[in-house]
């Protein structure tokens, strides 16, 4: 079966290769990059939102307590074409360091699936 010319066809980023290893790993790479002004920029524009969405609340730490760290993940994002459209910098809260009924009791992160929003959407 041919696939006709109205699709596109995207290959993973893996098959390519496309940018997997210019990306850097770490804040100092981020820093020291070729494109370190452009990764700079990633960041401030993250804060910026996070900022703008009023993400935290700065509260002092209670005693006891442990801080759960936090880390940059950085992402060139290409267009169709393999062409640079994007630096992306999230910054992530290192919850992979957390321990079961020592530093939380319960984790959720509310999401929802586009066919219940349809649903709801209809019912309404």
């Amino acid at each position: 079966m041919a696939i006709s010319d109205d699709y596109f066809v995207y290959l993973q980023e893996s098959e390519c290769d496309i940018g997997i290893h210019n990306d850097p790993v770490s804040y100092s790479l981020a820093v020291k990059n070729y494109n370190s002004n452009k990764w700079v920029d990633a960041m401030i524009e993250e804060l910026k939102s996070m900022d703008y969405n009023e993400v935290w609340d700065l509260v002092a730490l209670p005693d006891g307590d442990n801080c759960i760290g936090c880390k940059w993940v950085f992402k060139t994002k290409f267009d169709m074409n393999g062409l640079i459209e994007q630096f992306k910098g999230r910054l992530v809260a290192k919850g992979y360091t957390q321990k079961d009924a020592v530093d939380y009791k319960e984790t959720f992160s509310p999401v929802s699936k586009k066919d219940s929003l349809r649903i709801i959407l209809a019912l309404v």
